[in-house]
C-alpha cells in the first residue's frame, strides 16, 4: 500500500469516527449577551455552549382599591415598575452538588437581612429573592415540583385569619382564597396535627410531589421527603438571597442530582430547572371599605411594606408576611418567577450500567478526577475504545502498581522512581492545587473573595503552630501564639475585614493524610521561601510567633505531610479526661481523599475531631471525641487543600499565593501558562520539572500549577495495555482538550493543552510518549540506529515518508490554539439523550502511522530531578 494511499485511509476512517457531541436547543429565553458574573476559579473557562441563561421580566405590585382601581408599589429607584433580570452562567451537563453562579439587577430592595439565609433559616428577611431547584422545564414547573427542606417554606398551618395574607392575594384562585387550601382533600387535624378543622385558623399547604408519584402532604416534618430531615447528610441548598440597596444580588447555588436527592429525581433524563423568585410582596385583592383606616386587619396585613430598612440586618424581629419568603409559592410572587432549564451530564456510575466489558484501571492523581468523570464514558460508550476507570490512589502507590505490572499506566505530576523497565511520561492535563477557603465577613456582610496567602502562613498552618483554643495554648513555647489565622498579625495585614477571633478551624489547614505529588509541590513551594523557612528552623515572625517545637528545622519538601507532635493537654471535662489525646492531630484531622476536602469547604464544616460527645445510655455514661458541627452562616473560616477541577466544579474559592515579595497570583490560564513556561523536559519521555525557585522570581506564574501525566512502560507492558494507554494518551490530549461539559470535554480547572502555543512542548511530548508505549521499544539514542527508533517506520531515519501522524489529523474535536474558550451567546437546552462518541485515533492507524514531529537532538540523556532530596535542609 503506498503512502499516499494509507494516508487517504486514515483521513476517510478518522473522518468517520469523530462525532462532536451536539446538543439541540430552543429558546425559553434571551440568549446572554454579556458574561455572567465570574466563578470562584477562572482555570479553564467553560467554553461557549455551556448554556448561559439570561432573562428580563417587568413587574409591580399592586393594590386594587374599592372603586376597583388600582395603586401599583413601583421601583422606588426609578419610579417604575420593577425590571428585573437574572443572568445564569452555566446550565448544561451539570452534575451533584455543581455550583453555578446566579446573579441579577433591578429586584427590590431586600432589608431585615437574615444571619442564615439557606432553607427554612431564610425565611425572616423581607423582599429576598429565593432561588430553588425544582423538577420540570417551563409550563411544567409548579410549586409542588420544588423542593425545599423546611415545612414553613412550603405550608401555613394554623395561621390566624387576620395573618392569612396569601387569601387576599389578588391573583389568586378562589379555592386557595379558602380558610383551608392547597390540596383536594385537604388532610384533617388527624392526619396533620395543626390543621384546624373548625375554620377558626386558615392553612395553606403546598405539597411536594416527588419524581415517583409520592406526594407528600409538607404539613409537618413527618410529612416530608426523607431529604428534608433535620440530620439529612447535606445542609440546604435553595436560598433566600439578599439584594443590595441597587436591587442587584448573586448567590453560587448548589444544584443536586438524584444520587443526593432522590426525592427531586433530576438526573440526565429528568428534566428540571433553577427557579428564581423575586419577592416584591403580596398583590392584594379589592378593599372592603373606601378608607384603609376601616380595612379588615387581613387586609392591613397584606398591604403592609415591610418594618425594615433596605440593607439593614434582622436578629430578631419578625418580618411582615405580606413581603416575607415564606410565601413564594403565592400567586403574586410565583407568576414573576424565572425558570432556568438545566441539564445533568453522565451519572458517576454510567459506564457499569451500559457497558459489561471489564474496565481498564489506571492508577493515581486524584487531580484528574474531574477530568476523568467526563471523559470515560467517552471509551465506554463507544465499542470501539476499550473501558477506561480511573482509580484515585497516592501518586507513588499507583506508579508502583504500574511499574510492577499491576496496572498498564500510572496518573501521576512528578517523576518517580522507575524499575528495571524504562516509563514514559505522556502530559494529559494542565491543572493544579489551590488553597481553597470559605470565610464570611463580620457584621453579615457576605463572603470575604480576595484571600491572600504567603509561604510563611502556610507554614504556620502545616506545622501546627497556632494554639487554637485554651488546650493547645498549653503547649510548651506556644502559650502566646495567636489561636488561629484570624487572630495573627501577620494574616490580618494581608486580608483585612476579616473576623479577628482566632479558634480550632483557622488554626488548621485541612490537607492530605497521605502521600501525594501535590504535598511535595506544595512543600517546594515553602521551601524556597526564605521567611517560611527562617520560621520552620525557629526563627520568631515580625510579631513573635515562634514555630510548634515538634516541627523546629523540620526539612521540606516532603511527600507526606507527617503529624510529629505528641502533646496531650491537660483535661478539663469529664468527656476529655475519659479521652486524653494528641491534641494538635485532632484539630489537623487530615483526610485521604481531595473531594473530601471539597465537601467540607462546600458545607462549612471542619474535619476537627475535638467535639465531645456523651453516651448517656450507658452505666457510667460513655464519652467519646467526635466532628465539630458545621460553622454557622455568617462566622464560616476554614481553608483546605483542594484541586482546581475540584474548586471549578463545586465553585470555591482560592487563595492568591505569593510570588516575587508582595505579589500574588491566583489560579488562571495566564497564570499556570506563565508557569509552563518556566517547566523544563530534561530528557525524552520525561516530564517536564517546575522549578520553585523559577516560579519565585516571576510576578506571573501560579505555583500550584502542575501537569498530570500518563506513565506507562516502554518495554515489557503486554501490547493489548500499551495499545490502550496508546490510544488514551492521543485521544486524552486531542479532543479531551475540548473545554466543555459533555462526553469527552475538559472540565473547568484545566488549561487546555494545545499542539501549538505555550503547550505546544507538551502536546509533541505526550505524542512522542504515545508512540513509544505502542512499540515498545528501547528509545533510540541521539546518533544511534534509526532502525532503533519506535517512531521510524520507513527505517531510514524519516518519520514514515507521507503517512500522516495519528496525532496530526485534522478534525472537528481539534481545539484551536487559543488557550481560552471565547464566550458567545446560547440558548436554552433541550432533553440532552447521551452523546454518541467515537474514538479518535483506530488500531489501523496507530499501527501504522508514525509521528511527524521528533523530539531528538538531546545531546545527553540524564535523569530529571522532580524532587528535592528530603531533608536537605536538616540541621544539627
Amino acid at each position: 500500500m503506498s503512502g499516499a494511499l494509507k494516508r487517504l485511509l486514515v483521513l476517510l476512517v478518522l473522518a468517520g469516527s469523530l462525532v462532536v457531541p451536539a446538543m439541540a436547543a430552543t429558546s425559553t429565553a434571551s440568549a446572554s449577551t454579556a458574561p455572567a458574573s465570574a466563578a470562584p476559579t477562572e482555570v479553564g473557562r467553560r467554553a461557549s455552549d455551556e448554556g448561559e441563561f439570561s432573562e428580563t421580566k417587568s413587574f409591580a405590585r399592586e393594590f386594587v382599591n374599592y372603586d376597583g382601581s388600582k395603586t401599583t408599589l413601583n421601583n422606588p429607584l426609578t419610579g417604575q415598575p420593577y425590571k428585573m433580570t437574572v443572568d445564569v452562567d452555566h446550565t448544561r451537563n451539570l452534575r451533584g452538588r455543581e455550583r453555578v453562579q446566579v446573579s441579577w439587577k433591578g429586584a427590590q430592595q431586600s432589608a431585615g437581612r437574615a444571619p442564615d439565609p439557606y432553607g427554612g433559616n431564610g425565611l425572616n428577611q423581607e423582599y429576598p429573592v429565593v432561588v430553588l431547584q425544582c423538577r420540570g422545564w417551563g409550563d411544567k414547573v409548579t410549586p409542588e415540583t420544588c423542593w425545599t427542606t423546611a415545612v414553613a417554606q412550603r405550608s401555613q398551618v394554623g395561621v390566624s385569619q387576620s395573618a392569612a395574607v396569601w387569601r387576599e392575594d389578588e391573583y389568586a384562585a378562589d379555592a386557595d382564597k379558602e380558610i383551608n387550601s392547597g390540596m383536594d382533600p385537604m388532610p384533617t387535624s388527624e392526619e396533620c396535627p395543626g390543621v384546624d378543622d373548625t375554620g377558626l385558623l386558615a392553612t395553606h399547604i403546598t405539597p411536594f410531589v416527588a419524581a415517583n408519584g409520592t406526594t407528600y402532604d409538607a404539613c409537618d416534618i413527618n410529612h416530608m421527603p426523607p431529604e428534608a430531615a433535620a440530620d439529612s447528610s447535606f445542609p440546604p441548598a435553595e436560598i433566600a438571597a439578599f439584594s443590595d440597596e441597587n436591587g442587584a444580588g448573586s448567590v453560587q447555588f448548589e444544584v443536586r442530582s438524584d444520587v443526593e436527592n432522590e426525592s427531586l429525581g433530576c438526573n440526565q433524563d429528568t428534566k428540571c430547572s433553577i427557579v428564581v423568585v423575586p419577592i416584591s410582596g403580596i398583590s392584594c385583592d379589592q378593599a372592603s371599605t373606601p378608607t384603609a383606616t376601616q380595612l379588615t386587619a387581613v387586609e392591613k396585613n397584606c398591604r403592609k411594606t415591610g418594618q425594615f430598612a433596605p440593607g439593614s440586618s434582622n436578629i430578631l424581629g419578625a418580618p411582615d408576611a405580606a413581603v416575607a419568603p415564606s410565601l413564594w409559592w403565592s400567586a403574586s410572587n410565583w407568576r414573576n418567577r424565572f425558570v432556568v432549564p438545566i441539564t445533568f451530564g453522565a451519572p458517576p456510575n454510567v459506564c457499569d450500567i451500559l457497558d459489561d466489558r471489564a474496565p481498564t484501571g489506571f492508577y493515581g492523581s486524584e487531580l484528574l478526577s474531574q477530568a476523568a468523570l467526563q471523559w470515560a464514558p467517552a471509551y465506554c460508550l463507544n465499542k470501539r475504545r476499550f473501558k477506561f476507570q480511573m482509580n484515585t490512589m497516592a501518586d507513588q502507590a499507583g506508579f508502583d502498581l504500574m511499574t510492577n505490572g499491576g496496572g498498564p499506566a500510572a496518573l501521576v505530576s512528578g517523576e518517580h522512581q522507575a524499575g528495571a523497565d524504562p516509563v514514559g511520561y505522556a502530559p494529559t492535563a494542565v491543572t493544579g492545587f489551590a488553597i481553597g477557603y470559605i470565610m464570611d465577613k463580620p457584621d453579615n456582610e457576605g463572603e470575604y473573595t480576595q484571600l491572600k496567602l504567603n509561604a510563611r502562613l502556610l507554614a504556620k498552618l502545616l506545622t501546627q503552630s497556632y494554639a487554637g483554643s485554651t488546650f493547645g495554648a498549653q503547649h510548651p513555647g506556644m502559650g502566646d501564639n495567636p489561636w488561629g489565622l484570624q487572630d495573627d498579625p501577620e494574616f490580618q495585614k494581608l486580608n483585612p475585614g476579616l473576623p479577628k477571633v482566632g479558634n480550632e478551624a483557622g488554626a488548621a489547614l485541612l490537607n492530605l493524610a497521605n502521600s501525594s505529588d501535590i504535598i511535595q509541590q506544595l512543600t517546594s513551594y515553602i521551601a524556597t521561601d526564605k521567611d517560611a523557612m527562617d520560621f520552620i528552623d525557629g526563627k520568631p515572625d515580625p510579631w513573635g510567633m515562634k514555630v510548634n517545637p515538634s516541627y523546629k528545622k523540620f526539612a521540606l519538601p516532603v511527600s507526606e505531610w507527617p503529624l510529629l507532635d505528641d502533646f496531650v493537654p491537660d483535661g478539663s471535662t469529664q468527656c476529655q479526661l475519659a479521652n486524653p489525646s494528641v491534641y494538635f492531630n485532632n484539630v489537623a484531622a487530615p483526610v485521604t481523599t481531595l473531594a473530601k476536602i471539597s465537601s467540607a469547604l462546600i458545607d462549612g464544616w471542619p474535619n476537627t475531631q475535638t467535639r465531645c460527645d456523651t453516651d448517656i445510655s450507658t452505666t457510667p455514661p460513655t464519652y467519646k471525641l467526635g466532628r465539630v458541627d458545621r460553622q454557622p452562616y455568617g462566622y464560616r473560616f476554614m481553608l483546605g487543600v483542594v484541586s482546581l477541577g475540584d474548586a471549578a466544579r463545586y465553585g470555591l474559592h482560592t487563595a492568591a499565593l505569593e510570588t516575587t515579595p508582595k505579589h500574588y497570583v491566583a489560579p488562571t490560564d495566564r497564570s499556570l501558562a506563565a508557569a509552563l513556561r518556566l517547566s523544563k523536559q530534561t530528557e525524552r519521555y520525561g516530564p517536564f520539572a517546575l522549578d520553585q525557585t523559577a516560579v519565585r522570581r516571576s510576578r506571573t506564574a501560579y505555583p500550584g500549577t502542575m501537569v498530570v501525566y500518563t506513565a506507562a512502560r516502554l518495554h515489557n507492558l503486554d501490547q493489548d495495555d500499551a495499545d490502550k494507554v496508546a490510544q488514551f494518551i492521543r485521544v486524552s490530549t486531542t479532543e479531551g482538550q475540548q473545554p466543555g461539559s459533555g462526553n469527552g470535554e475538559l472540565p473547568g480547572g484545566f488549561l487546555p493543552i494545545r499542539r501549538t502555543g505555550v503547550t505546544a512542548a507538551l502536546w509533541h511530548s505526550a505524542q512522542d510518549v504515545a508512540d513509544a508505549v505502542e512499540a515498545q521499544k528501547a528509545p533510540a539514542e541521539p546518533g544511534g540506529d534509526p532502525s532503533d527508533d519506535p517512531t521510524d517506520t520507513n527505517g531510514d531515519g524519516s518519520s514514515g515518508g507521507d503517512v500522516t501522524p495519528p496525532g496530526d489529523v485534522p478534525s472537528a474535536d481539534d481545539p484551536s490554539a487559543d488557550a481560552t474558550p471565547s464566550a458567545t451567546p446560547s440558548t436554552a437546552p433541550e432533553a440532552t439523550p447521551m452523546p454518541a462518541t467515537e474514538e479518535v485515533s483506530s488500531g489501523l492507524a496507530g499501527g501504522l502511522l508514525p509521528l511527524l514531529i521528533l523530539v531528538g537532538g538531546i545531546g545527553c540523556v540524564a535523569a530529571v530531578v522532580a524532587r528535592i532530596a528530603p531533608y536537605v535542609r536538616r540541621r544539627g
